[in-house]
């Protein structure tokens, strides 16, 4: 299908579509992945060199490491949700935003719940639950910023103008509403103090709820949430519909349906029952087919195309991207296997894991992303620089790379080394103070991948403010996505 007669001219964007908040959650992605990656290279750094700890509490690792986390997933991995999702669901819906003011209440909120952890977290307040580390006055705040962000991104939908909801609605809809849930119920506590709480579960109850909603983060947040940026800017970055809109759907009801259940696979070898640690390892391994459907479906869109990937950077930096959420959507279903997860349990080989979804497939699939929407924000003809993008291309893949490859390394020699015990008498071959000193090159070599990373993202931050303060264009840009057309295969 053409794109010819399905294009919107953004130049008048501002008077059909609410964007103001749009560019600010934009820019505040950009910067708060500046700062979360930063301290990302600092915590590696202090596991390399220990020494940068400097013998301060609210500079080590364990207080720096979820403010880290926070920074990362939900400041810069949010303020990126926020604005992509409310930019798409006006286009697609030709509309504006429902509530605007809401809409404004959720970027003043968010940012004012990423300020509590950045002063509470290096003081040590925190509930210590993976995902749910924030203690109960900022949940409150958290909750009341997604009930107003679900208000504005539904009544959209239902004061669409089109006939059609396109799919990366239903991907960004189904985040919305399974984080509340992983939110409310995940950090269920009952307060001591103003600062102070415990949870309300205890014991494997505790760990199974933290997990069974937690691993959420991972499903419908770091997944799903990024997928409705993929079926979005995939196709407009390419310039052709999505390769088969039949297959997204089936893609979205198929990993929506699975996810909840994996979050077991977090527990083996655990006070778990046995039966739940397995549920977790066989719906892990069956979220592989609708992930690499949905992987297959977004590389798929380039054929026909194929030459685009050595002329255009940001569409590299979406099919890579791709490509590393091929790699974890493998690597985790592996990881999940009882007898695998015997070696990978607890060392770097998982943190691996993570950081091949989070630097490859989250952080790839934003800033490609980003560097599609904001001179269509902006009302640019293109970003100020295509050859910088090329150069945080090459320095976030390299990063990525060496990242990972540092944390296999590490992780499977860490595994080998734990389990190894002597025949005779069932002692450890090795001691714990051994498998840190072997792992001491591979931290070196992951602090370096994290440095070329956030290296790369001021790079695009210097593009972006260069972006901004070009002139705007005279001309149309031609924005494949104005219509619910020009994405779905027809």
């Amino acid at each position: 299908m053409s794109l010819s007669n399905t294009t919107v001219a953004p130049l008048s964007v501002d008077h059909e579509y609410e964007i103001s908040v749009v560019r600010f959650f934009t820019i505040m992605a950009v910067f708060w992945g500046i700062i979360g990656m930063t301290v990302g290279v600092f915590i590696a750094s202090q596991l390399a060199w220990p020494i940068l700890n400097f013998d301060t509490a609210w500079l080590s690792f364990g207080r720096l490491r979820p403010l880290h986390t926070n920074a990362v997933i939900f400041a810069f991995g949010g303020s990126a949700l926020f604005a992509t999702s409310y930019y798409i669901v006006q286009r697609t819906c030709k509309t504006r935003l429902f509530a605007p003011y809401l809409a404004w209440f959720t970027f003043w909120g968010w940012q004012a719940v990423i300020v509590s952890a950045v002063i509470t977290l290096p003081l040590g307040i925190t509930t210590t639950k993976e995902y749910a580390e924030l203690e109960w006055p900022i949940d409150i705040l958290i909750a009341l910023v997604w009930v107003a962000y679900a208000i504005v991104f539904f009544g959209t939908l239902i004061k669409r103008k089109t006939s059609h909801i396109y799919v990366a609605n239903w991907f960004f809809a189904a985040f919305i509403i399974t984080i509340a849930l992983l939110h409310i119920v995940n950090n269920l506590a009952i307060p001591l103090s103003a600062w102070k709480s415990y949870s309300l579960f205890g014991g494997a109850t505790d760990a199974m709820v933290q997990w069974w909603y937690g691993h959420n983060a991972v499903g419908f947040y770091l997944t799903a949430a990024f997928l409705g940026m993929m079926y979005y800017f995939v196709p407009v970055q390419i310039g052709r519909p999505v390769y088969s809109y039949r297959l997204s759907i089936v893609h979205f009801w198929a990993l929506i349906a699975s996810y909840m259940w994996a979050g077991g696979h977090h527990l083996h070898y655990s006070a778990l029952p046995d039966w739940t640690q397995s549920l977790g390892m066989v719906f892990s391994l069956i979220l592989f087919a609708p992930s690499w459907g949905g992987m297959i479906n977004g590389v798929m869109t380039l054929s026909g195309s194929w030459d685009k990937l050595r002329t255009d950077p940001i569409i590299r930096f979406l099919i890579v991207a791709l490509s590393f959420y091929a790699m974890s959507t493998f690597e985790g279903p592996m990881l999940s296997i009882k007898e695998v997860n015997a070696i990978s349990h607890n060392t770097d080989w998982t943190v691996g894991h993570v950081h091949s979804g989070a630097l490859g497939w989250v952080g790839m699939i934003t800033v490609g992303s980003i560097y599609v929407l904001l001179p269509r924000l902006y009302n640019k003809a293109r970003m100020y620089s295509i050859n910088l993008i090329t150069v945080h291309f090459w320095l976030a893949t390299t990063g990525t790379v060496l990242y990972i490859v540092a944390l296999w390394i590490s992780g499977i020699t860490q595994g080998l080394m734990w389990r190894s015990t002597n025949p005779i008498d069932g002692t450890l071959n090795y001691d714990f103070i051994s498998s840190v000193a072997v792992s001491h090159i591979p931290f070196v070599v992951r602090a370096l991948g994290g440095f070329l990373y956030v290296t790369g993202m001021i790079v695009m931050a210097y593009n972006c403010y260069k972006t901004i303060k070009m002139p705007s264009t005279l001309g149309e840009i031609a924005d494949g996505a104005g219509s619910n057309a020009a994405v779905v295969n027809a």
